[in-house]
Formats: C-alpha cells, sequence, structure tokens
C-alpha cells in the first residue's frame, strides 16, 4: 500500500541510482479471506497498517469496523461469500556499472523485426 509504487517509477529510481541493466516487473496476487478481518490481519502482519503520520490517533470502534466489515463484503466478495484482495509486489533488480556489461544496441539496428518473430513464432 504505501508508498503506492509504481513499476515504471521503480524502474526510474533504479536508472535514477546509477545502476545499469535496470529491471522491473509486478506480480499481482489476488487473494480471498473469509472477511475484512483476515485480510486486517494479515496486513498488520505485513507491517502495512497506521503507516500515516497525520492519522487520527483515537481507535476506531467496533461499529466502525463492523461497518468497514460490511461495505467490504458489499464490494468486494464472491458468490461463496468471502472477499477478495489484490496485493502488487514491484519486483527490482539492477547492476552497478561495469565496462564489460552489455551495451545496448542503438534502436533500429535489429536485423529482424519483433512483428515478424511474432506473427511467427517458429522461425522466418
Amino acid at each position: 500500500m504505501i508508498p503506492f509504487t509504481d513499476v515504471r517509477d521503480a524502474g526510474a529510481l533504479l536508472q535514477r541510482a546509477g545502476l545499469a541493466l535496470p529491471v522491473a516487473d509486478v506480480d499481482t496476487i489476488t487473494v480471498r479471506y473469509d472477511s475484512l478481518f483476515g485480510l486486517v490481519a494479515d496486513l498488520r502482519a505485513m507491517g502495512e497498517t497506521s503507516a500515516l503520520v497525520d492519522r487520527s490517533r483515537r481507535p476506531g470502534t467496533r461499529a466502525l469496523f463492523a461497518r468497514a466489515a460490511e461495505i467490504y463484503a458489499e464490494r468486494f466478495s464472491d458468490s461463496d461469500g468471502r472477499v477478495r484482495a489484490s496485493f502488487s509486489v514491484v519486483w527490482m533488480s539492477g547492476w552497478a556499472p561495469d565496462a564489460s556489461q552489455q551495451k545496448p544496441l542503438k534502436p533500429g539496428s535489429a536485423k529482424i523485426s519483433l512483428k515478424t518473430i511474432l506473427e511467427n513464432p517458429g522461425g522466418p
């Protein structure tokens, strides 16, 4: 959840850090819970709660959480009554620059077009 990193931002961060051959990818994982409270338990275990500095310091009431569970169930429950949640995991990789690393080719230097390969995956 926090800080809502986009995969493009992650790749740009690797480049700004001066890493060579940066790669950023995202996996979206959908999980199901019996209720919102199972989801909240997992979020707490991941350290994804109360991350906002300017949040209210007053604890939420039981009625607040019961109503939140009702709304979440209305919007995100499956036919069996279980609720769904999706997590995006951003993977980042980069290397310290070195003269021995491969260098990107100049645009337009390919010997065969990507379109040709995609239209005929067995070969030209």
